[in-house]
């Protein structure tokens, strides 16, 4: 079984080589992606992948984040925080940050497609 090249209009890179589906012990001859050699055991042909996505628990609930609010301060900048994605417990109110500094302490992303 072998998966069509493109995606999104770029040719994506495929992987020859004689794989075996984990489910349905199909034949997988190309593959989108390098394979762990330690994980080949848990390869899917397509037929396979799409019914184990399918058959997943779908997130139908993309609304808004509940947010939490409160009187907390940056411990990098001193900002005053007074709204969170989330609600910290006592032992990480030393570590809080802003939006701003939380943004900064992360690498930058650098791996995308120029989407």
């Amino acid at each position: 079984m072998a998966y069509t090249n493109q995606q999104d209009g770029y040719e994506r890179k495929m992987y020859k080589g004689n794989w075996k589906c984990a489910k349905c012990g199909t034949t997988i001859s190309e593959l989108p992606f390098q394979p762990d050699p330690d994980k080949t055991d848990r390869l899917y042909c397509r037929d396979c992948h799409r019914q184990n996505r399918d058959d997943r628990p779908r997130r139908d609930n993309f609304g808004p984040r509940p947010m939490f609010q409160g009187d907390w301060q940056c411990s990098k900048c001193g900002t005053k925080i007074n709204e969170l994605p989330f609600e910290p417990h006592d032992d990480q109110l030393d570590t809080l940050l802003c939006r701003d500094c939380y943004r900064a302490s992360r690498p930058a992303f650098g791996g995308g497609r120029g989407r």
